[in-house]
């Protein structure tokens, strides 16, 4: 049996999950998971839905026959394979907690992607990222070579055909042209509970004001610095008592899982991108599971 996914947006009707579900039965497919959401707001209508075939219509045979159901609801649609890994390009610079959980959650199975290279800016990481037998780009980065080293970073990108680029705490900031061309295909991990505490010390400034809770948030990067739409956060709670080097060892834990998340929505086509804010289905059963335990 073959799994797939589907997924779907178009404005808000009525009989869409009617027309989606009466097609894929028809093509003998057998829905597992189902996910939607109509924004009162907008009126968008987006829709997830997972399933088993038995692999007599493929996946262009089953976007050729839904064109008509979406002519009807002027959907926009595609279909998935979930055994399909995706391409990703991961960046770093001189903070690799969050490099080193990716690795391992890809070395186990648990985070099913293709690593096709690691750029840094730096060469700290290079032999980890090596040892694991994945190609290892340095590209520095200074004021005066920005386009042409932003243009290297592009090859490696289009020579891999990688279709997700995963800022791991890579700290330069991407030009406007970049962020454009990638747009929806670069997720970065920001160090502190957005849109509080902005720039380049959000956890000393966190600990100046004495917050209980300190967190990390994934989002798209977009040329609004920090102010693209938000994949996925989470918190972990401190006390008086704590250091300011305290917040950043905690906080290192809560970045490398929200990181971790995010990029688990995006690779299983979880994640819609709804005006400057994203919908994010919960997961399907089973894609947490690993290959192996360690």
């Amino acid at each position: 049996m073959s799994k797939y996914a589907l997924t779907v947006t178009c404005q808000s009707r009525r009989g869409i999950v009617a027309a989606i579900a009466g097609y894929l039965a028809d093509q003998g497919c057998n829905i597992t998971d189902s996910a939607q959401f109509d924004d009162k707001e907008t009126g968008n209508f987006f829709m997830r839905v997972s399933f088993d075939t038995d692999g007599s219509a493929g996946l262009d045979g089953l976007s050729e026959g839904l064109k008509d159901a979406a002519a009807t609801f002027d959907m926009t649609y595609e279909f998935h394979d979930e055994a399909a890994k995706m391409k990703v390009v991961i960046m770093v610079s001189r903070f690799g907690h969050c490099l080193n959980d990716l690795l391992y959650r890809w070395r186990i199975g648990a985070l099913p992607i293709d690593i096709v290279a690691v750029i840094s800016n730096h060469m700290d990481y290079q032999k980890v990222v090596v040892n694991h037998d994945i190609p290892f780009h340095c590209i520095k980065v200074t004021k005066e070579n920005k386009p042409e080293a932003e243009a290297r970073i592009m090859g490696v990108v289009e020579d891999t055909g990688a279709e997700l680029i995963v800022l791991a705490r890579y700290m330069q900031i991407l030009s406007d042209e970049m962020c454009q061309k990638m747009s929806g295909r670069i997720i970065n991990i920001h160090h502190s509970f957005l849109p509080s505490f902005k720039g380049a010390n959000p956890y000393k400034q966190a600990f100046q004001r004495g917050v209980k809770l300190i967190g990390a948030t994934s989002h798209y990067v977009t040329a609004d610095l920090d102010e693209g739409p938000i994949i996925e956060q989470d918190i972990v709670r401190v006390t008086h008592a704590q250091s300011p080097e305290d917040y950043i060892s905690l906080g290192r834990d809560v970045e490398s899982q929200v990181l971790a998340r995010a990029i688990h929505a995006h690779i299983h086509q979880r994640v819609f991108l709804n005006g400057n804010k994203t919908v994010v289905f919960p997961a399907s059963p089973g894609s947490y599971a690993s290959e192996r335990m360690g």
